[in-house]
């Protein structure tokens, strides 16, 4: 049984827990729906304060109906109950009491029931009526009560008044109980004088035709809300419409004219808000194009003048670099000042060749003519040849090269000598800013992408210089000579190689604490990829002691 008890407690647990995921998720599209449609909200909130209103008028209305049809029907049976008294006194004059009091009360109330208004006293007919009839005293015995009609409908506290001696009519809404069914009544009660004291008549109107006739306006006016709330709706989805299209049709012009479709416009249609907006809109798109369009050539003709230079000075160039080894290869015979220049001639030519190189490289990203040809390669290869590379000027700088590699193979798909280049360009420009320190190299993967740290420990970086580092040319301290000869567009090219990988190139730095450059790319192209594998800022640990120095 308990075992039952638990097999059913969970299904209803489930059930339960499955209808409240439900209705969160469609609570969550409807907020979505709420949040993006304009015209949702307006039809919505223009339909709740209908339905306030309307329900108040409705409200309002149905009271005034029913107050009216409640007035009118007492005015009629106060006037018809104050003629039935009439008559009920001219039936039981010279009554007293005696065996004969119940058959007179009876033949009394077959007249008054026989009756009607005088057409002629312009008196206004309550409708059909029940009389009562009753000799009654204030705390008599039930033995002692005589009465012809349904004298037990009346309720106590309209009896006492009558009996109070007033010779006031008194009227009163009740409900009584009818053989199971409820059926309400208008009941007016008065005096009656005769020789017979405590002598009562009371009229009691049933008030079903005015019940109907409230549940028949409730009805209409339930119904002629609904429609009328309908035909709110379509008229305020029909005017949001109006509004709400042009915007939408401005929305999607303008996404597709920040896709790359500079042509596209919008349609101005008559003299309105909108035909205005849409002309605004049009004239704005036109200046952005033209401004588009002429820095676009701008760009074009500086990348064509680079090319074009760059190009032309090489033959210059080899002809300048052939008779400088030429020179170098006979400094020997030279004074040594003569020497030393011929020295200082090659190793400029050097830095002026790697500068054109550079160039070369910065246009073609630039024109966009560049192709990744990514093949799958170890990257703990690839790191040891960037250290070689540059194990040279870190020699001469005072720094060594910490190396924190993976024990196992990182295998990912990328373009070697890009990757190279890349991890080249900030050992080198760590070993310029490291102040002799050492320069950490650290690699990292997971299942998505591939990670490369390069930490120094030299001047670092002040606020908001870790996103110009990147800038072609710039450099955080221009009075501060160069140890490693840089052309300042290696990091500048390094990030379009990351770019063109999928990846990423991110630095960080504080004054006097260093610097951090993060290199993040995919292990498989044309795949995203989530967080790096590791941290920026970087996280300080232990590094272990593979150094190159």
């Amino acid at each position: 049984m308990t075992a039952f008890l638990t097999r059913h407690l969970r299904t209803i647990v489930a059930a339960a827990t499955r209808l409240i995921a439900k209705g969160r998720r469609r609570s969550a599209a409807f907020g979505e729906l709420w949040r993006r449609s304009l015209q949702i909200r307006v039809v919505v909130s223009t339909l709740a304060l209908g339905s306030a209103v309307v329900f108040v008028l409705g409200m309002v209305l149905q009271s005034q109906i029913t107050d009216r049809l409640i007035g009118a029907k007492e005015q009629a049976a106060v006037e018809q109950t104050r003629a039935a008294v009439l008559v009920a006194q001219r039936e039981l004059l010279g009554l007293s009491a005696g065996p004969d009091l119940v058959n007179r009360l009876d033949s009394a109330l077959t007249k008054l029931a026989s009756s009607s208004p005088d057409p002629q006293s312009g008196t206004a007919s309550a409708g059909a009526f029940e009389p009562v009839l009753a000799s009654d005293g204030l705390g008599a015995p039930a033995s002692e009560v005589r009465a012809s009609g349904r004298y037990e409908d009346v309720p106590r506290s309209m009896r006492e008044f009558v009996l109070s001696g007033t010779n006031r009519m008194v009227s009163q809404i009740y409900t009584v109980d009818r053989e199971g069914e409820q059926v309400t009544f208008l009941m007016v009660g008065a005096p009656v004088t005769s020789g017979t004291p405590n002598l009562q008549l009371y009229m009691l109107y049933p008030l079903t035709a005015e019940q109907r006739t409230v549940e028949v306006v409730q009805s209409t006016l339930l119904v002629g809300g609904i429609v009328l709330m309908l035909l709110l709706a379509g008229i305020t989805n029909l005017v949001t419409r109006q509004v709400v299209l042009p915007v939408r049709r401005a929305a999607r012009a303008a996404e597709r004219f920040a896709e790359g479709e500079l042509d596209e416009r919008m349609v101005v249609a008559g003299e309105d808000d909108v035909a205005r907006l849409a002309q605004s809109y049009n004239e704005m798109a036109e200046s952005i194009e033209r401004q588009i369009r002429q820095l676009e050539e701008f760009g074009q003709l500086q990348r064509r003048f680079t090319s074009d230079v760059s190009h032309e000075l090489r033959t210059p160039l080899t002809t300048v670099r052939m008779a400088a080894d030429v020179l170098h290869a006979s400094r020997k015979q030279f004074p040594a000042g003569l020497a030393r220049s011929t020295e200082l001639l090659v190793d400029e030519l050097d830095r002026f060749e790697t500068l054109l190189a550079d160039l070369l490289e910065i246009s073609r990203l630039d024109a966009g003519v560049e192709e990744l040809v990514a093949e799958y390669a170890d990257l703990r290869a690839i790191s040891r040849r960037a250290v070689e590379s540059v194990r040279v000027i870190a020699r001469r700088s005072g720094s060594e090269i910490v190396l924190d590699l993976p024990d196992e193979e990182v295998i990912a798909e990328v373009e070697s000598r890009r990757v190279e280049r890349i991890l080249r360009n900030l050992l080198a420009n760590a070993i310029d800013h490291g102040e002799g320190r050492p320069v950490e190299l650290r690699l990292a993967a997971d299942d998505d992408a591939i990670a490369f740290t390069v930490r120094d420990h030299g001047v670092g970086l002040r606020t908001g210089e870790a996103e110009l580092v990147f800038n072609r040319f710039w450099r955080a301290d221009p009075s501060r000579n160069r140890h490693t000869g840089g052309t300042g567009l290696g990091l500048a090219i390094s990030l379009e190689d990351a770019r063109l990988h999928g990846g990423g190139l991110d630095a960080w730095g504080e004054p006097g604490e260093g610097a951090c450059f993060r290199l993040t790319l995919p292990r498989r192209q044309g795949e995203e990829y989530g967080d790096s594998p590791l941290a920026l800022p970087p996280v300080e640990q232990p590094v272990p002691e593979e150094v190159s120095p």
